[in-house]
């Protein structure tokens, strides 16, 4: 599969580069800052400049030719409203448009768990973030495309242990983001998994068995 990463250069997205890779998958790495290109290099993907802001819809579906699916797991990280509803919210709308208009209709969005960091007293800032994360996914939910949106809980750094709770709903909690680039990587290649939205957690559930059990979820149940 010819996959292209936005947010290639992301503690996900290195991790995910790395899997792909490792696969057989053939993975472009998109970065705006040229420091970036070595790390994702580092990954066995090929770097690509890019810019989800300055790039419109024709440059980045320019981009996207020739690539089979689409992983967006960018994000403005703490940089300020205008920067999250530029990324996170313009970024995506254009991303999806582009990959439809090139023709890699499947499309991976890392989003974020609607619980998350609640009570915590983030500020107007962070419910800035979420109203944006939760439009995005609404845009990318009723597009053509064939997507899916994974909503992970509390990213943490430490080593994964390829095990998760995934599904429709689960209760909100930490995973590592070993994890999360395990399920994605797993899931990606599950073309029956598709328009779907997955809640996602550390768990005792290795991730193959974990996407076999959402793939069941999906089928309509007999009558």
């Amino acid at each position: 599969m010819r996959i292209f990463q936005i947010g290639a250069a992301g503690g996900v997205g290195t991790r995910l580069s790395e899997l792909l890779v490792a696969r057989g998958d053939t993975v472009t790495g998109m970065h705006r800052k040229a420091s970036q290109a070595e790390e994702i290099a580092a990954t066995g993907a090929t770097p690509l400049t890019g810019d989800l802001i300055a790039d419109d819809i024709d440059a980045l579906a320019a981009k996207l030719s020739e690539h089979d699916a689409v992983v967006f797991s960018a994000g403005a990280h703490g940089t300020g409203r205008e920067q999250t509803s530029l990324i996170d919210g313009e970024g995506l709308m254009k991303s999806a448009a582009a990959a439809a208009q090139a023709g890699a209709r499947r499309f991976v969005l890392v989003s974020a768990f609607p619980e998350s960091e609640r009570g915590g007293g983030l500020g107007d800032d962070f419910e800035h973030y979420m109203r944006v994360k939760k439009s995005a996914d609404v845009h990318l939910a009723a597009s053509d495309l064939d997507w899916l949106i994974v909503r992970p809980g509390l990213l943490r750094d430490e080593p994964g242990d390829g095990k998760v709770t995934a599904g429709l709903a689960v209760d909100y909690g930490e995973i590592r983001r070993d994890n999360v680039a395990a399920f994605i990587d797993a899931a990606l290649h599950e073309p029956t998994l598709s328009r779907m939205i997955v809640e996602l957690t550390d768990g005792p559930t290795p991730v193959a068995d974990a996407v076999t059990s959402l793939t069941k979820s999906s089928r309509p149940r007999p009558s």
